[in-house]
């Protein structure tokens, strides 16, 4: 195990001194070197081969049901993700004698995500109309 922690540890070291070189390499040829095209931006702007002049991109709008959806996946995705991790450790509660407190914190958990879920499904949170 403990040369895994030292694997570990020099990984680590040998990312983050990457990361800072790259980093200092980026700022030193951000500030040392000029762009190649001088064009003004007025010129950029020109009507090219099509001969029309282009207009900015409409911004559009994003409905809020996907921010809703994503939301609510994240949500219950996590929610879900906390079962298995208990589920496995539950064996060495049962073990230890703490087996029924921990079953009574997990039922109150469980049930709030299954209260979560019919107010959900009742308040037609994924309904897109």
């Amino acid at each position: 195990m403990n040369s895994l922690f030292a694997i570990g540890i020099v990984v680590l070291v040998a990312a983050t001194v990457i990361g800072l070189l790259m980093s200092i390499a980026h700022l030193i040829t951000r500030y040392t070197q000029k762009p190649a095209n001088t064009q003004s931006d007025s010129d950029k702007d020109l009507p090219y081969e099509c001969g029309l002049i282009g207009t900015p991109a409409q911004s559009s709008r994003i409905p809020s049901g996907y921010y809703l959806t994503a939301i609510l996946f994240v949500l219950f995705d996590i929610e879900i993700i906390f079962l298995y991790p208990w589920a496995i450790a539950y064996r060495d509660f049962l073990s230890t004698g703490d087996g029924l407190g921990y079953l009574t914190a997990f039922i109150i958990f469980l049930l709030l995500f299954i209260l979560g879920l019919f107010w959900e499904i009742r308040v037609k949170a994924l309904n897109w109309k």
